[in-house]
């Protein structure tokens, strides 16, 4: 059976372009060194030969079995120490990495598209490699739930995470007592690149990077293993120091999106509540996606002072953004660092913004890079991550009625309108559905009880919930819930006392 799955999964390497021709006989032996197999029968080498050829789509569909299929031989083999999630990735990602090409021919191929046809060629090429290569699990990627709301800032985009695996309890176990490792130092790490992995750091044989300079300095460009939208991209410094948002940031969002101009590019902000998930490796997100915020319209048009030849205004969205546009990113720069010096001292009591309290910084900026025919733009996110005994976990952020749905940080991906939910709402959701449908009380069980308050308050907006309708209603009410989520972490409400702060704040800026 292993012989036949090498050759298949050989020829899906064929197929995908994953593997060339001339390292048919290559890819399979080394296959074969990993499985402690010495042969292939002759008659085994003639029933591949007579398969019919397979399109790319039907390879992509053939690859979960094939994997299955090698895992299941490898832990009866004793090649596998644990049949889990956790081992089976860690020993799939080894299968694949005998079908990826070293660093420098990836690299090379990635710079001859970019110079002799275009960016697009380029990264259309490594995105369809990182997906080939099983480095971005396609198929579980299909298992994410996804929809879209409609709301009065547009329509948002809204996905519960089933991608991700949970760990099993033995390799939680394993994780705690491995050793420690300082190498590499984090998931974004450059030495990341080939790396075998272990139970408390995953693999990354088929794992490529490619070398970007941005404002003269050194960075790579990656995708995101469990994209959240099309093309996720990830780009980080080459050294693995703190995120900072800080005037050379801007130069660098900027420069990465002269070099690609159909991807946007942003950065979570620099302070806990309000950054990312991993604050301690300077990295943006970007792709080629366009959010709900980049589509929102100005609402009001803003003059800063010595930039009149730069169109800025507020931007109409429940987060707390300025906008600023030009064909010249040295202007750009100029005015985003002005406002980011501003708001990292600026306090209106009035307004509950405080730059600090007790020594500890409060203001920072997400800020969000996009290309426009033939200006620059920057979208400038003001955040503020201050919290009190009413809001322990920030008043800018989630607010604990809604925490059922959304308790995480508000990130770069949901600032701009897309909610990564968590894989538990799943299960909750089903379980919500079938009480509303069999009348069931609403506070029978913990789940629902967490549930129940909100359920009850928007089954009064509807005439008739049945089996027809109750799904479109959940992912409905679900989806103005994010809107409500996004609207506690803007800074300046949406209100006529809410915007007299933000323009005091502009008018801050112009002194």
């Amino acid at each position: 059976m292993i012989q036949e799955k090498i050759l298949e999964l050989v020829k899906y390497g064929l197929t995908t372009g994953l593997v060339d021709k001339e390292d048919e006989v290559y890819t399979i032996n080394r296959l074969l060194e990993l499985f402690k197999v010495d042969d292939i029968e002759d008659e085994t080498f003639e029933k591949a030969a007579d398969l019919p050829d397979w399109t790319q789509d039907e390879a992509e569909s053939r690859l979960e079995d094939i994997l299955s299929d090698m895992m299941s031989y490898a832990y009866d083999n004793g090649l596998m120490s644990e049949n889990s999630i956790v081992y089976r990735d860690l020993f799939d990602t080894k299968i694949m990495g005998c079908l990826v090409s070293p660093p420098s021919a990836i690299r090379a191929e990635f710079n001859r598209l970019y110079k002799e046809e275009s960016p697009l060629a380029a990264t259309d090429y490594f995105y369809k490699l990182s997906c080939d290569s099983n480095y971005i699990r396609r198929q579980r990627i299909k298992k994410d739930l996804k929809w879209t709301t409609d709301t009065e800032f547009g329509t948002l985009d809204i996905t519960i995470n089933l991608s991700k695996p949970e760990k099993d309890p033995k390799a939680i176990a394993a994780a705690k007592n491995a050793k420690q490792s300082a190498y590499p130092k984090c998931q974004l790490c450059k030495e990341n690149e080939g790396y075998a992995g272990r139970v408390n750091h995953p693999a990354r044989q088929n794992h490529r990077i490619i070398p970007v300079t941005i404002n003269n300095s050194d960075w790579f460009f990656q995708y995101s293993p469990y994209v959240y939208y099309n093309e996720h991209c990830i780009v980080f410094n080459s050294k693995h120091t703190p995120m900072k948002i800080e005037r050379a940031t801007f130069g660098k969002l900027l420069d990465f999106v002269t070099q690609f101009p159909h991807y946007f590019v942003g950065s979570n902000a620099d302070l806990p509540i309000v950054g990312g998930s991993i604050l301690s490796h300077d990295h943006f997100q970007g792709g080629h996606y366009t959010f709900a915020m980049a589509k929102a319209p100005i609402e009001k048009e803003l003059i800063f002072k010595g930039f009149e030849d730069v169109k800025a205004g507020i931007v109409k969205w429940p987060m707390s953004v300025i906008r600023i546009k030009a064909a010249d990113k040295e202007r750009l720069i100029e005015l985003a660092d002005r406002i980011l010096c501003a708001w990292r001292g600026y306090t209106d009591e009035e307004a509950f913004i405080f730059a600090e309290t007790d020594g500890e910084p409060h203001n920072t900026i997400t800020p969000i890079a996009r290309k426009r025919g033939g200006d620059f733009e920057l979208d400038l996110v003001l955040r503020n991550n201050i919290t009190t005994e009413e809001h322990p976990l920030g008043v800018y952020h989630p607010h604990a009625h809604l925490h059922h749905i959304k308790k995480e940080n508000i990130g770069l991906i949901e600032v701009m309108g897309l909610a990564v939910l968590p894989a538990r709402l799943k299960g909750e959701m089903a379980e919500l559905k079938d009480a509303i449908l069999t009348g069931k009380d609403l506070r029978s069980t913990k789940t629902l009880e967490s549930h129940a308050d909100w359920a009850e308050g928007f089954m009064k907006k509807y005439d008739k919930i049945d089996e027809t309708n109750i799904d479109g209603i959940i992912n409905e009410e679900i989806g103005l819930v994010f809107n409500e989520v996004l609207k506690c972490a803007g800074v300046y409400k949406c209100t006529k006392e809410g915007r007299e702060a933000f323009e005091r704040f502009v008018g801050y800026v112009n002194k």
